[in-house]
């Protein structure tokens, strides 16, 4: 019999959602996951399951049963051949980027954290940048998916082709993940270069920057015409590192926090602060190369809130630039920096947010120094308002204001959607609160 734990509070990485489920497993088998929903059906519960916790909303909560599948992640098959790899959906990047680079195996593109689950990167979408690579669900070529009746699907182009294209960017409403195949490429390393520039000449010339650098993006630092250009590109070049406690932790962490902290009473700060930060941390050109992993994966050290819309990527100049007016007109509405913009090739993954077009991600984001919220409300309407007359759609790990109407109208493919998640979960077993703003 499994056993589920009592008085368990989970939380989000940054603390801003959390709920506390009546039980709490972590279960290490297939059979383990049926003995659950059996429970929850007996008990009239619905079922959450978890991975690394990391999105920044509440998608993951709930207050009946939640399952965390951090048991469930081994590597189960690496076929060189073919350069795929088959793992368990609770296993961590984090730990899949170390045991690829054993078999001189990586994956193509990645987000910037890999404290997170195979299952749950697919489920939420999530992305990194470079026009040629696609969000990192693209890269899953099967996966098997456990239903609320207990069966078990084989999913893949070929095998339940409606469920696959359904399932590889499921919301955790469709079932439970237990294996993801991934489409990985030899191993390689990566040549970062940041370098400054303003808003106006990375706008201007962005098909340029596009094609100059395979994995591109850049930060704009609100307030100002500041922007750090990113580039990312493979290079047989040994590795080599700028990285330095004094400036990366002890400015760019410690005494970042602490001004960000004082202008929550005096908000006019938050200009200068930008500014200021800008000029000590990123008006000089960088570089680093190291394997793939270790430069696409970054140390997110604050606790933050952030939306991150993914928009045409034609309407890349404008939409940008209408973001930056607002700010001008209103000088009581601040922004931290940086808005960090990324890319990505469109795909036909029903509800991702580039479906069928390539897209454009603009990353917002308002820091909690030492745990303390900072009024946002006002750019965070301002905002969402810019990506909606846009046509953007929300990343669905991050937190959005959005119902059933606004994703109908965003998603061709919602209502095929709905429709397979009433054939898998016809009672609903695996909704929350979260879900059931998309879904009813």
């Amino acid at each position: 019999m499994v056993h589920g734990q009592g008085g368990v509070k989970f939380q989000n990485w940054a603390k801003t959602y959390g709920s506390s489920p009546e039980l709490y497993f972590q279960p290490t088998s297939v059979e383990e996951i049926r003995e659950i929903l059996d429970l929850a059906r007996q008990r009239d519960k619905r079922v959450k399951v978890v991975g690394g916790g990391h999105s920044p909303s509440d998608i993951a909560c709930t207050d009946d049963f939640m399952i965390q599948m951090g048991k469930m992640n081994r590597v189960l098959k690496v076929d060189k051949e073919k350069q795929q790899v088959t793992v368990e959906g609770g296993i961590f990047l984090s730990d899949l980027n170390v045991e690829l680079s054993k078999h001189g195996l990586a994956l193509a593109n990645l987000g910037a954290v890999s404290e997170v689950a195979a299952a749950g990167v697919i489920g939420t979408g999530t992305h990194n940048t470079g026009i040629k690579h696609g969000i990192l669900p693209t890269q899953v070529v099967a996966l098997t998916l456990l239903t609320a009746s207990g069966e078990i699907l084989e999913c893949s182009e070929s095998i339940n082709a409606d469920i696959f294209q359904a399932a590889r960017l499921h919301l955790g409403c469709l079932g439970v993940v237990l294996t993801v195949t991934f489409q990985c490429v030899p191993q390689f390393h990566l040549h970062e270069v940041a370098f400054p520039s303003t808003l106006t000449e990375v706008l201007d010339h962005l098909d340029d920057h596009l094609k100059r650098s395979q994995y591109f993006r850049f930060l704009w630092f609100p307030h100002s015409e500041n922007v750090s250009v990113i580039y990312q590109d493979p290079t047989n070049k040994p590795p080599s590192s700028s990285a330095s406690w004094w400036w990366d932790y002890a400015v760019g962490y410690y005494l970042l926090e602490f001004l960000l902290w004082i202008s929550t009473f005096v908000p006019s700060l938050v200009c200068w602060i930008n500014r200021f930060f800008f000029w000590l941390l990123f008006s000089s050109r960088v570089e680093n190369i190291a394997i793939s992993y270790k430069i696409f994966n970054y140390e997110c050290r604050f606790k933050q809130h952030v939306q991150d819309w993914a928009i045409p990527i034609e309407k890349t100049k404008e939409a940008l630039l209408e973001l930056k007016a607002a700010l001008e007109n209103n000088p009581k509405m601040v922004a931290h920096y940086p808005v960090e913009v990324r890319f990505a090739r469109g795909d036909e993954i029903w509800l991702s947010p580039c479906f069928q077009r390539d897209s454009c991600y603009m990353n917002i984001i308002m820091y909690r120094p030492y745990g303390k919220n900072v009024p946002r409300l006002n750019y965070w309407l301002t905002y969402e308002g810019i990506m909606k007359k846009h046509g953007g759609r929300p990343h669905w790990a991050k937190a959005h204001s959005c119902t059933r109407k606004d994703f109908e109208k965003m998603y061709p493919a919602f209502p095929k959607f709905c429709s397979i998640r009433e054939k898998l979960d016809p009672t609903g077993i695996f909704l929350n609160a979260y879900l059931e703003k998309v879904f009813y």
